[in-house]
């Protein structure tokens, strides 16, 4: 066998293996001081999962946010990246304004609502002119942003998502975290529905499996039902 027949062999092999799923679960952060870090993300209401200390003086401490499937650990020994240095880690709403809101009711100093004016300018520091006040034009998906940094410096960047991409998720995936993603969604299925009885002249009766095409369609990112 030459070596183009081993190739395609191994590549077979590959295309025929069963798919795994590969799902990120953890995120580690660094921080110079575990205590404070842990009173910090407590404070923003997230879930704390664990808390282990070990005789060989390691420490890891692991929190989720409100509906991630994805987790966040720091503590002692965990990391030998310098503390503060983990910047643009995203953390997606489907409203920035009451993400925005609830940050600060929880006493973190978050910027004000901004959209890139240049391309990558919400990677950018607060102030720099890429930067434009405000969420973006119609609040158009992906494109309205706020910052902040934890105890350490670290830095979050929030970002607004009310539509997906094609083929990001779809209904069988699909997870909605805080009640009001869900109500949101289901919302804005309900006045296109409206415009759908209009267009008909008659009530849908179906009107569930409507929403449910909608929905699907929404996160899809395909083509919504008219």
């Amino acid at each position: 066998m030459n070596t183009s027949e081993v190739r395609r062999s191994e590549t077979n092999t590959v295309a025929n293996a069963a798919r795994v799923d590969w799902k990120i679960e953890v995120v580690v952060i660094p921080v110079a001081d575990a205590d404070r870090a842990k009173e910090f993300y407590a404070r923003l209401g997230w879930r704390l999962d664990a808390d282990f200390h070990f005789d060989n003086g390691f420490r890891v401490i692991q929190f989720t946010p409100p509906g991630s499937g994805c987790s966040v650990q720091f503590g002692t020994n965990i990391t030998p990246a310098r503390p503060g240095s983990a910047q643009g880690l995203y953390l997606v709403v489907s409203d920035i304004d009451a993400g925005r809101d609830e940050l600060v009711a929880r006493g973190v100093a978050v910027s004000d609502v901004f959209h890139a004016g240049t391309p990558g300018a919400q990677f950018q520091p607060e102030g720099t002119s890429g930067r434009v006040s405000g969420p973006a034009p119609d609040h158009a998906t992906y494109g309205s942003f706020a910052t902040f940094s934890d105890s350490d410096g670290n830095g979050w960047l929030l970002q607004e998502i009310t539509t997906r991409l094609p083929g990001r998720t779809g209904l069988a995936t699909a997870a909605f975290g805080p009640a009001r993603d869900l109500a949101s969604a289901l919302r804005r299925a309900e006045a296109a529905h409206e415009e759908h009885e209009k267009r008909t002249g008659q009530r849908d009766a179906n009107w569930p499996d409507w929403y449910a095409a909608y929905i699907e369609a929404e996160e899809a990112g395909t083509e919504l039902p008219k």
